[in-house]
């Protein structure tokens, strides 16, 4: 395929893509459920576990292989711009106030859905088919344990945002402990791939370069960042070369997070908490929010939607192994997370839904997943598996979380919030 036919190509990926996404979010949102939930569905709709086994023809002329890759690269760009964006909404303040509130649920999201994990991963090594024949058991429990653990980062942002939740106390508290759980899960990946590679220096590299560089940004890089803020105000806008400094500073900040092992998108999330509050947030929101969110994010849902063939699942005891998964994960992640806040002293209400809250998975599962299957460690019955208990733990989100707001928020009012941003 030439460039010219494949740039034709791709040109009627997006239009399918954004009509899908449009229109499944649209239906998502008709029964409750965030546009960010349609655009997960709509994903996998467009992959081989619908449209690919109804048209297989039309699924490979709409999406070929060589084309994958582009959608990639673009799916990637929306969603390190989107977590910026999330990054600028974060307040250190409030995690101050409620720090020792995060840092329970952050433990306790970890632990408890890690442990579930190491009792899935032993049940299933007990039958072949799940994971490589080289794996070894410890390996195969802690990357089962780090896949239980991780929390869905861009779509607990992307919900926290459409439920009116960013910059409240309970949307930062969610933000804080699902940060911390799933930079603690991909270190805990990192371990398994040097295990599995024979090289300690992946693990190495990921924890102490992806530490060393939020020390970095946060207590040096804040600072000198702040004083962006000043010539923006003089002018009244953001000029062209100070966006133009702001997005390269972003793109190299996201290459390095990626290359040390702990993903692009945390690279953008702390930037984005280092940035200057004003004026500078307020007009990098109004520039790049349209285009990420509508345009950008969507391809990345896609993309994964793309790898996940759920038509492998074909007996009655996978189905009992999805559900099982299903099971431990809500029970790990919203138990656990739950009651960790509860002791921490938060309402009923608030650990409630930070419990809800910390169990959507999403997408983000799917990229630890890939990981894991293109690098041979587990095999694509049990990647099917874990797509689905992350979907549906995504979908119970939702409706959780308003059933928990309205049957709480008449007698238990929330808190007064510094910036007077409420729930609704």
């Amino acid at each position: 395929m030439t460039n010219h036919e494949l740039s034709i190509v791709f040109f009627l990926q997006l239009t399918v893509i954004l009509v899908a996404v449009r229109f499944v979010g649209f239906l998502a949102r008709r029964i409750g459920q965030p546009q960010v939930v349609g655009e997960m569905i709509a994903g996998v709709l467009l992959g081989p576990s619908l449209l690919g086994a109804l048209a297989p023809d039309l699924h490979a002329r709409i999406f070929p292989q060589e084309s994958i890759a582009i959608i990639y690269a673009l799916s990637q760009v929306g969603l390190v711009l989107y977590m910026f964006l999330i990054g600028t909404e974060f307040s250190l303040e409030m995690i101050r106030v409620r720090f020792k509130s995060a840092i329970a649920v952050s433990w306790a999201g970890i632990a408890a859905p890690f442990a579930f994990g190491a009792l899935l991963a032993l049940l299933m090594l007990r039958s072949p088919g799940f994971f490589s024949p080289t794996i070894l058991p410890w390996q195969a429990i802690l990357f089962v344990g780090a896949a239980m653990s991780i929390t869905a980062f861009p779509i607990l942002a992307r919900i926290i945002l459409e439920k009116g939740l960013a910059g409240t106390a309970l949307g930062t508290l969610a933000l804080a402990a699902g940060s911390l759980d799933d930079a603690a899960a991909w270190c805990l990946l990192a371990v398994v791939l040097s295990s599995v590679g024979q090289d300690a220096s992946i693990a190495i590299l990921a924890i102490g370069g992806g530490v060393t560089y939020g020390l970095i940004v946060l207590f040096i890089g804040r600072r000198l960042l702040a004083r962006l803020e000043a010539p923006v105000q003089r002018q009244g806008h953001l000029s062209g070369s100070m966006f133009a400094f702001i997005l390269t500073l972003l793109m190299f900040a996201s290459w390095l997070t990626d290359l040390v092992g702990i993903y692009a998108v945390f690279g953008a999330f702390i930037l984005g908490i280092a940035m200057p509050r004003g004026i500078v947030t307020r007009e990098l929101h109004s520039r790049i929010e349209p285009l990420a969110t509508n345009f950008l994010l969507p391809l990345f849902f896609v993309f994964s939607g793309l790898n996940t063939q759920l038509g492998l699942l074909v007996s009655p005891n996978l189905w009992g192994m999805a559900l099982l998964a299903i099971l431990f994960a809500t029970l790990g992640k919203g138990v656990g997370c739950w009651t960790a806040a509860r002791l921490s002293g938060e309402s009923q209400r608030d650990s409630l839904a930070v419990g809800i809250l910390m169990n959507a998975r999403g997408l983000m599962e799917l990229i630890l997943l890939n990981i894991g299957l293109q690098s041979g460690l587990i095999s694509p019955t049990f990647f099917a598996i874990m797509v689905i208990m992350a979907i549906v733990t995504t979908l119970m989100t939702s409706p959780a979380f308003e059933l928990v707001i309205r049957r709480y928020r008449r007698w238990e009012p929330p808190a007064p919030l510094p910036a007077q941003r409420q729930i609704h």
